[in-house]
């Protein structure tokens, strides 16, 4: 049997907790730390946290410095938020030790063009300690950049890309809802909008990671967000939407190639969407219309892509990689 992989999982909270429950899981994978922030986890069994019922023996701890000195470790789980700033001095310190990282920071998905200072930064304490790391979810990661640039591989010519994901958010946790701003007034809508807390991180690098995946030189991109307003009453289990508040949200995200609109990305989440579906459809030689019928469930998908590129990270050279840079990720379970 292969060595097994040792791992920290590094924020445990709904995703961070998907993510260590799959893990341990894997015979390939040791869960050996965990390190959370909140205080009313420090302390606590790793398996009581995620919500297992029973112990693994694995402490939750706010140090990880004083984790990482005591334990050897091949691989760290990090989720803890969308925002590259915010995460940099946690990947930054995490890399000093020469450990490898599985993020699901929606910013550092493909942030060469975005935030092109704190991607060298990342990318060059990385390669000084051999290390990689690696950014990825279901979307960003899958559904809207990943998966369409493999689709192309079929492609002889390709023209125009289009992403859609529409989302029933009743089946998705109460933070999601939250975050689509489920059960605001348009007016409570638009001040989460101002203050830059209500919307959908990862549009913006998935059209840059579609872009330089095709060799293709954007001139502009744009995103337009909206809510979706609930015409009756819905209802989820965390929440109940009135007539005339926010179901959830509509975000489009479009690169252009002078005038021409050639990558879109089109995303929808909101309570009560009538039908569930992830679509690519690419405009040339051969044109491919491609759905995933009641779509992707983002939470279970979200984990599986974390766990699966595991191994993908542990053989790539090291440096900021990207999901274009890695060979399919597949499911080893």
């Amino acid at each position: 049997m292969a060595k097994k992989i040792r791992a920290i999982q590094f924020g445990c909270g709904p995703i961070g907790s998907a993510v260590a429950k799959l893990a341990i899981q894997r015979a390939n994978i040791e869960l050996v730390g965990a390190v959370d922030i909140d205080s009313k986890k420090v302390g606590l069994d790793l398996g009581e946290v995620i919500g297992l019922g029973t112990s693994l023996g694995l402490r939750v701890t706010d140090d990880v410095d004083a984790l990482l000195a005591k334990k050897k470790v091949d691989l760290v789980f990090h989720q803890t938020s969308s925002s590259l700033k915010t995460v940099t001095p946690q990947l930054i310190k995490l890399l000093e030790y020469g450990v490898n990282i599985v993020s699901t920071t929606e910013e550092l998905a493909y942030p060469f063009d975005t935030q092109p200072s704190l991607a060298a930064k990342i990318d060059k304490v990385a390669k000084a300690n051999q290390a990689t790391v690696l950014a990825t979810g279901v979307n960003p990661g899958f559904l809207m950049d990943s998966w369409v640039l493999f689709m192309t591989a079929v492609c002889q010519e390709v023209n125009k890309v289009k992403a859609v994901r529409i989302q029933d958010a009743r089946h998705r946790r109460l933070p999601f809802q939250k975050k689509i701003g489920a059960g605001c007034t348009p007016a409570e809508f638009q001040k989460l909008v101002d203050g830059g807390t209500l919307r959908h991180v990862g549009l913006t690098e998935s059209i840059t990671m579609i872009s330089a995946g095709l060799g293709w030189k954007l001139d502009q991109i744009t995103e337009s967000l909206e809510p979706i307003i609930a015409r009756k009453r819905v209802q989820s289990p965390f929440l109940s939407v009135k007539p005339g508040q926010a179901a959830g949200v509509r975000q489009v995200g479009r690169g252009f190639r002078g005038k021409e609109e050639v990558i879109t990305l089109e995303f929808e989440a909101f309570l009560g969407a009538p039908e569930s579906y992830d679509a690519i459809y690419i405009t040339g030689v051969p044109p491919l219309e491609v759905v995933i019928k009641g779509g992707t469930h983002g939470d279970i998908a979200t984990a599986a892509i974390v766990v699966n590129a595991t191994q993908r990270v542990l053989e790539a050279p090291p440096g900021l990689l990207t999901m274009k840079d890695l060979p399919i990720v597949v499911c080893r379970g």
